[in-house]
């Protein structure tokens, strides 16, 4: 088993908590640090996990917890766990991780989970949607698409997500959020492989040759997972196609780094929007 063997790798840095008095990791810490990295799994699967199991009718449960233990890890170590499925059965679906420390195997670990109904606990066969968008995921397939349109086409799904995200997460009034601009605007909207959105954004006019990025909003549940940045991209391609010669967008202060990664450049003196620090940002556009 290697690191390159796993398309899911999550970071973790060894804490005190997680030692004893000679500095090395408890041994029961392996299966936290697993359990962790299956919950990155799903992230990167674009599935919010209460939200997509109860679409798909049932709910995961630990049937077995297994570790193989090689060789330590010791405070202050970054490991890598890597996490993929390697077999569906017909309830159960089992998962390996493996505990990275650059490039050296320190233990592996053994789950298997039963798909089986929320409330009875009875155990159901893993329904097809699920198995296809494993099976795609593990063969470095895409599991998401971007979708992009007007109000007409995406407004119910992208006003979910800006409800869920500015309103109800950040307390901004449902008033200022959906304006009037909507209309008008065009959209993106990112679809996980169950039909559900996960990101949106929208572009609309700041004037002449300018574009305006804005609206961006992603699942909270799915955050990390790359989601963000698709939708900007599909924002900037519009943009570029219609004529724009840069974009200019108002940044929450927390996201400004995602945008300087972006290519955007921050400019001016940070202000509040809705009781939120933002900054504006630009960025020029290749002919």
């Amino acid at each position: 088993m290697q690191r390159q063997d796993f398309r899911c790798l999550h970071r973790i840095e060894v804490r005190w908590s997680e030692v004893d008095a000679q500095k090395i990791v408890f041994n029961a810490h392996y299966l936290m640090y697993a359990d962790v990295a299956v919950t990155d799994y799903w992230r990167q699967l674009g599935l919010p996990y209460e939200a997509s199991f109860a679409a798909l009718g049932g709910e995961l449960f630990v049937k077995k917890a297994s570790v193989t233990y090689r060789a330590p890890a010791t405070l202050g170590d970054v490991l890598h766990v890597g996490i993929r499925c390697v077999r569906q059965g017909n309830t159960s679906l089992q998962f390996e991780a493996g505990v990275f420390r650059g490039l050296d195997l320190l233990n592996t670990v053994e789950l298997v989970y039963v798909f089986a109904d929320a409330a009875t606990r009875q155990p159901l066969p893993v329904p097809q949607a699920l198995r296809d968008l494993l099976t795609a995921y593990e063969a470095g397939e895409s599991v998401v698409r971007t979708q992009s349109g007007s109000w007409n086409d995406l407004g119910r799904d992208a006003e979910r997500l800006r409800l869920a995200v500015f309103v109800r997460e950040q307390g901004v009034p449902r008033e200022i959020e959906i304006d009037e601009f909507d209309p008008v605007a065009r959209h993106a909207v990112v679809f996980n492989g169950l039909g559900q959105p996960i990101a949106t954004g929208r572009l609309v006019s700041d004037g002449p040759g300018v574009g305006r990025i804005g609206r961006m909003a992603v699942d909270r549940n799915v955050r990390g997972g790359r989601w963000g940045r698709m939708v900007l991209d599909s924002l900037l391609d519009a943009s570029r196609q219609r004529g724009d010669r840069e974009v200019v967008l108002h940044a929450q202060r927390h996201a400004e780094s995602f945008y300087l990664r972006a290519g955007f450049t921050p400019e001016g003196e940070p202000y509040e929007e809705a009781g939120i620090p933002h900054i504006t940002m630009r960025k020029v556009l290749a002919s």
